[in-house]
């Protein structure tokens, strides 16, 4: 039987248990769009396509399942682009289905043709360094084997974003529907262990050091791993630092916590690690810029460093190891958990161990005194930690604070700004993490970013969708004015701006509004507001001028 191939890529979607595909119709993608009229796959329309990417990436990040966005042609599919290159660097599975003119028009300057011909912009070149698979389906003899690459670009160990870019007539032609039928949609069984007893030769290194320290990164998320790190921390007395993206692996505030480790932390878990360590065990961390206070050559020198990693391109990317094991983190340390319990071993002593300061207060510019400028943003997040112990989701795009003063869970999921560190990205990934998870949802961005972004608080609106919008309110850029302050003389430019009237915003869009200037009005938000089942737009004053202490930017 034949099938439109409009109605094969609907198919195909249902196939990858894709649940929301967001986006934005156009002329050049509605014969797919009609199609998805009577999918189970819902359809989530957007402000902005660059919201349909994010929104996606949200999706993905919390569901751990294929998400999708769709746009047109031409400016549809270009509005994509910093988004679809933020998944691509945080490796997510997001299937991108966009329009095109038909391919009789194409190198004739049709309306937003981007075919490459005749002058006409190239999608394909566009996107191909941010997309695992990229193609302009021009004919349908091929449509399975294109399908089929999708599918294996998409469920790869190392997944991400795919591109199919189809043709306005192409998407209209018949094609048999048996074509899905030789299309694996779903993930290859992975197998992934490393050599036999790199286990138990970790176990006796573990075992043998005086002050071992794990820092666990976001491979053991993607891993499972939890329990076992915090079972073998416990069972040999190990502090746990992690990584800006794995806060939460270890539950911050208490126990063996060192907290955050990262140039923008409050250097608790760095000042440790140097002092006293003598092995640390990299457990699925990158040891980016951010983690490794610029690949400071302190932070591992004169130690044992133990690295395992599922991904064999972390390994030694960026320093030599004296153990390197390529396998899944979660088996690998089951199998050093059982060797460490069979040894008897007892626990690490402590006495250099100061206590968790995953918390610890930073100072401002300008000394102590200055602290009390964050004392807000400081309360917001223990309030937050208090009124949420577990079963919500924050995505944040400040992240210094949350570094400094905000207590992760371990049943609470954080989601910080990583990929390519976009503005504007915490308020729609956070409403695409929401359609996967009916968890209470935190989206915490200043108000440059917030700028970016705000028009998609009404896509929540509209699908009665609860969300929280927490903006930092100090009427600046303030990584910029900080940089400019101290690296530039106070010679400010471009950094200060004029906010609207968050009040009268919150209002025009039929929301909640919250503005936090004393410390009460955080009691009464905590007490007061709903925060679970309403759209809130809470503002938190921050003088423009209080600039958080941590390592200069170069």
């Amino acid at each position: 039987m034949k099938v439109s191939v409009s109605e094969l890529i609907v198919r195909y979607l249902e196939r990858l248990g894709v649940e929301f595909i967001f986006g934005m119709p156009g002329a050049h993608v509605l014969p797919i769009y009609d199609r998805l009229h009577d999918s189970k796959v819902k359809t989530v329309l957007v402000k902005h396509e660059q919201g349909a990417a994010f929104m996606a990436g949200g999706h993905a990040r919390v569901s751990g399942k294929v998400a999708a966005c769709i746009t047109t042609a031409g400016p549809g599919a270009t509005n994509l682009v910093t988004g679809i290159a933020n998944a691509y660097a945080d490796r997510l599975p997001i299937l991108i289905i966009t329009g095109e003119t038909s391919t009789y028009f194409f190198g004739k300057g049709a309306l937003q043709e981007s075919s490459g011909e005749g002058g006409a912009i190239d999608l394909a070149g566009l996107f191909r360094g941010i997309t695992r698979y990229h193609k302009v389906v021009e004919r349908t003899d091929y449509l399975g084997q294109v399908l089929h690459q999708a599918s294996r670009a998409l469920f790869a160990p190392e997944p991400g974003p795919v591109l199919l870019c189809i043709p306005y007539n192409v998407q209209k032609e018949m094609v048999e529907e048996d074509i899905l039928d030789a299309i694996v949609v779903k993930p290859a069984a992975r197998v992934m262990r490393g050599q036999s007893g790199q286990g138990s030769e970790l176990a006796r290194m573990l075992m043998a050091a005086s002050a071992p320290v794990i820092v666990a990164g976001y491979g053991c998320i993607n891993s499972g791993a939890q329990e076992t790190i915090a079972q073998l921390s416990d069972c040999l007395g190990i502090p746990v630092a992690t990584s800006l993206k794995a806060k939460g692996v270890i539950a911050e505030g208490g126990g063996l916590s060192l907290g955050c480790l990262g140039v923008t932390s409050n250097g608790h878990a760095f000042r440790h690690i140097v002092d006293h360590a003598d092995l640390v065990l990299l457990l699925g961390a990158g040891f980016n810029e951010r983690t490794s206070y610029l690949w400071d050559a302190r932070l591992l020198a004169n130690k044992k460093v133990v690295q395992v990693d599922s991904d064999p391109r972390q390994l030694e990317k960026v320093f030599r190891a004296d153990v390197a094991i390529h396998g899944d983190i979660d088996d690998i340390l089951a199998e050093v958990l059982a060797a460490v319990r069979a040894g008897g071993v007892a626990r690490k002593n402590l006495d250099k161990f100061s206590g968790s300061q995953s918390a610890q207060k930073p100072l401002a510019s300008g000394g102590a005194d200055s602290h009390a400028k964050f004392l807000l943003v400081e309360k917001f997040f223990a309030g937050l930690a208090a009124r949420f112990p577990a079963g919500a989701q924050i995505f944040d795009d400040n992240i210094i604070f949350a570094q400094h003063f905000f207590n992760v869970s371990r049943g609470n999921r954080y989601f910080p700004n990583t990929g390519i560190s976009s503005l504007g990205h915490a308020i729609p990934a956070a409403i695409g993490a929401r359609f996967a998870q009916p968890w209470p949802t935190f989206a915490i961005l200043g108000d440059g970013g917030f700028q970016m972004c705000c028009m998609e608080i009404m896509t929540a609106v509209n699908y009665g969708l609860p969300l929280n919008v927490v903006v930092i309110n100090n009427s600046t850029m303030g990584l910029i004015r900080k940089n400019q302050f101290q690296l530039y003389n106070e010679r400010f430019i471009d950094c200060d701006f004029v906010n609207p009237d968050f009040e009268l915003l919150a209002r025009s869009f039929g929301i909640h509004h919250r503005r936090i200037a004393v410390e009460s009005d955080l009691d009464d938000l905590f007490a007061t507001a709903d925060l679970e089942g309403s759209i809130n737009l809470i503002e938190i004053l921050l003088d423009k001028n209080a600039f958080p202490d941590y390592l200069s930017d170069r």
